[in-house]
């Protein structure tokens, strides 16, 4: 199948993501593509795959999102954003999705293409203090001082702690920052706010 004209110069024929120009695809992005312009990405075979999942995340190839994500296109902002979600237990991608920026209209379209798991019933949950469920981003406070190992000081009860994430298939335990230092907490240590 030839590519379009308009995305391969929208594009400069380079991946717009990874900045590859080798084995160029066009990729329309679910759930709603209908093979317009603004509903299409230019994508190198390294980033369809994995895109696509045929292939496993190569964790060092998605770095190239810390420049991507910066695109005016609402397409590439899209892809950033859903890329940077599945790679959300790196540190470094999770920094980058809190510094990413998305209008209303883009982030719901972006969310718009996230399938829950399969298995969802069978995923680690975890739990605050008074048995809320967390999510990632969720903000929560101190209900205890804590003494921080290694950090010099102690985070006082009442400290909100805010844009939280979850250590996967560890429900005890989360991470965020407390006076700038990235720590990580009990989770009956924490409440929702």
């Amino acid at each position: 199948m030839a590519l379009d004209s308009g995305l391969l110069s929208r594009a400069e024929s380079k991946c717009e993501l990874c900045n590859s120009s080798t084995a160029l695809k066009a990729y329309d992005i679910p759930p709603d593509a209908n093979g317009t312009l603004d509903q299409q990405i230019l994508l190198c075979e390294t980033c369809y795959a994995q895109v696509t999942q045929i292939n496993e995340l190569d964790l060092n190839h998605w770095h190239c999102l810390n420049e991507s994500m910066w695109s005016q296109i609402p397409a590439v902002q899209v892809m950033a954003w859903r890329m940077l979600q599945r790679l959300s237990q790196e540190s470094w991608a999770r920094d980058l999705l809190e510094m990413l920026y998305l209008d209303d209209e883009t982030l719901a379209w972006a969310q718009s293409g996230i399938t829950p798991s399969i298995n969802e019933e069978n995923t680690v949950k975890h739990l605050d203090a008074n048995g809320a469920v967390l999510e990632p981003g969720d903000t929560v406070t101190l209900v205890k001082d804590l003494n921080v190992k290694g950090g010099g000081f102690t985070a006082k009860r009442g400290t909100a702690v805010r844009g939280i994430s979850l250590v996967p298939d560890t429900p005890e335990h989360i991470e965020g920052r407390v006076n700038g230092q990235q720590i990580v907490i009990l989770t009956k240590y924490v409440k929702k706010s």
